[in-house]
């Protein structure tokens, strides 16, 4: 049996919304019913995951060499990172909207650091296989980030219109298909499997960011159906 290592944020993680707490701000659980979880029913594998909440491209370089003898231990390393990455620090642009204000990894540096982590991962002896990342909601992530800041100042500084956060989140994932095709790395496509839904939004959390687990079944049966498909390339059964 192959043994895989999985490197991500909290979407590999399996991180949903707990929707049977009622409480006025979301809190989240791990789900028993992942994607990775559902990988390992169905594929038979044995996945080590390694995703923190929060993660970034950054903390898996360093989560990678932290657990450099399982990764050269594996065959395959999963890695999927760019949520987190995109993302702004949101108090300081509530505080500040007419100040520059950055990701918390710049686009060229999430490039570079990328193909950093997909070299280390080879020369431990793995082969890195991508995830594309899932679809967000930018109006309900866009509640989400702004509840108890200044909304207005947000907005403001988005230049009116909250789709920009979904445009600028595609800019990662549009980076992590770039490094596949410039790394030689296989990418395993997420992001079709929601936009062939009529509403992608109902596979979503209420954050607009975190898969619901039906949106984690949607993610699983790309995975299976994409290493099914490509049996001879992806995981030796």
């Amino acid at each position: 049996m192959s043994m895989i290592c999985a490197f991500g944020d909290s979407v590999m993680k399996g991180i949903i919304e707990d929707c049977s707490r009622v409480a006025d701000t979301i809190k989240y659980k791990i789900s028993n019913f992942s994607f990775v979880e559902l990988c390992r029913e169905r594929l038979g594998l044995d996945i080590l995951n390694f995703a923190k909440f929060g993660g970034t491209i950054n903390q898996g370089i360093n989560l990678v060499e932290k657990n450099r003898e399982k990764v050269s231990g594996s065959t395959y390393c999963v890695i999927e990172y760019g949520g987190n990455d995109c993302s702004y620090r949101w108090d300081e642009v509530s505080r500040n909207p007419g100040s520059v204000h950055n990701p918390l990894t710049m686009l060229e540096d999430f490039r570079r650091q990328y193909a950093t982590l997909i070299d280390k991962i080879r020369l431990k002896g793995a082969r890195p296989l991508l995830l594309s990342l899932p679809m967000i909601d930018s109006e309900r992530y866009f509640s989400h980030i702004s509840k108890g800041l200044n909304a207005d100042n947000i907005l403001t500084w988005l230049g009116g219109d909250v789709n920009y956060i979904g445009r600028w989140h595609e800019m990662y994932n549009m980076a992590v298909w770039g490094l596949g095709v410039s790394k030689q790395v296989p990418v395993i496509d997420i992001t079709s499997t929601f936009l062939k839904r009529r509403d992608y939004r109902d596979y979503l959390c209420s954050d607009g960011i975190h898969p619901n687990e039906e949106g984690h079944r949607l993610i699983a049966d790309a995975i299976c159906d994409s290493v099914l498909e490509k049996s001879n390339n992806y995981f030796a059964i």
